[in-house]
């Protein structure tokens, strides 16, 4: 992959993550923008956009720090663990669903039911699985499991900033860029890195001559001897 194509990646993801925070403030942090309506302020609406938007800046370049490590982490997994290294990442998942359940339960006070923690990761693990799905259908079925290990334990590991903050509503307004982000370029990856190979390049063209084109010898008529 070159380098402008990295670029190009760096700064749509960077757009889709601000964009989607900003939309998701809107629902999440209504009041905020409600004070700056109610009466109107131009300056202080402009800083609240401003603010979420570099929120989102920001949960992108978190979201691209754990994909850059996650490529580099399969990458090493594939080498030291060879065949392995699957089973390994599904032991990963489940470890890493059963972290959201229990750190998130063990933290609140009293004696609380533990049901409303499994949504968070029961619905993470089915987005996951969706995603997953549609890259293996889109590369082959070897990149289901890294796929839905990236969506899964990637996603959770770039989440615990806001769930350690303990602000429902930062957790909410971290979670859907992550998600977006995460799912942005796991399924452009694989269209970036594949695009200039199906292309042939016009040097290499032209130094191949086509089988039609190759001299071929013309054949000498045998003159009738008188």
């Amino acid at each position: 992959m070159t380098s402008r194509k990295w670029v190009r990646l760096f700064l749509r993801t960077l757009l889709w993550g601000g964009l989607s925070t900003l939309i998701i403030s809107f629902f999440v942090k209504n009041d905020a923008y409600m004070e700056a309506l109610q009466p109107f302020n131009a300056f202080g609406l402009l800083g609240v956009v401003l603010t979420f938007l570099g929120f989102g800046f920001i949960f992108s370049i978190i979201s691209q720090m754990g994909f850059f490590a996650y490529l580099t982490v399969h990458q090493f997994g594939l080498g030291m663990f060879r065949r392995f290294w699957v089973p390994i990442q599904i032991g990963l998942i489940g470890f890493a669903l059963f972290d959201l359940v229990y750190f998130r339960y063990r933290d609140v006070e009293g004696d609380p039911s533990i049901w409303p923690f499994l949504i968070a990761p029961i619905l993470i693990f089915i987005y996951g699985w969706i995603v997953a799905t549609i890259k293996a259908r889109e590369t082959n079925k070897h990149a289901f499991i890294p796929a839905l290990f990236f969506m899964v334990v990637v996603t959770s590991v770039e989440w615990v900033p806001a769930l350690q903050a303990g602000d429902q509503d930062y957790v909410l307004l971290m979670i859907f860029p992550l998600l977006l982000c995460n799912t942005y370029q796991i399924l452009l990856l694989h269209r970036l890195t594949t695009l200039g190979n199906d292309q042939e390049s016009p040097t290499e063209s032209k130094q191949q001559p086509s089988s039609s084109n190759k001299s071929k010898k013309p054949k000498k008529k045998k003159g009738k001897r008188k």
